[in-house]
């Protein structure tokens, strides 16, 4: 895999994250922290089913497993460095299942079922990008 093929799934991982933390913080402007964790718990396996279609459906650089592995440790790690010890300072979140495990769990199933269901007798491309 190349730079900009990391950068490729990095981008999605990414953007996965950013909605799922909007949601979150637009669920606790608006309504109770527990039922803001309901909401982002309902809507992160959305958003990243929505984001591996994309991912699968244009670049498909990685395998399901590996795309789901790759997306749920980029929202851990950032979850833990910058939410967590930056904005909280605190790893208290991590104790609610509801608000991390959970979600976290989801993510990963719905990233590898859509990936599954996409690719099915698909090997990933091994394309190499110029530029």
């Amino acid at each position: 895999m190349n730079t900009k093929q990391i950068f490729i799934i990095l981008v999605h991982a990414f953007t996965g994250w950013a909605l799922c933390a909007a949601t979150m913080m637009i669920g606790m402007a608006v309504m109770s922290i527990a039922n803001a964790m309901i909401v982002h718990a309902i809507a992160a396996p959305i958003i990243f089913t929505v984001v591996s279609l994309v991912y699968f459906t244009r670049y498909n650089y990685t395998s399901p497993i590996a795309t789901a592995l790759i997306f749920v440790s980029f929202v851990i790690l950032v979850d833990l460095f910058l939410v967590g010890l930056v904005i909280n300072r605190s790893l208290e979140m991590f104790t609610s299942p509801l608000g991390t495990w959970i979600p976290f769990g989801l993510i990963f199933a719905a990233t590898y079922i859509t990936g599954f269901f996409v690719t099915r007798g698909q090997q990933p491309q091994d394309v190499r990008i110029s530029g």
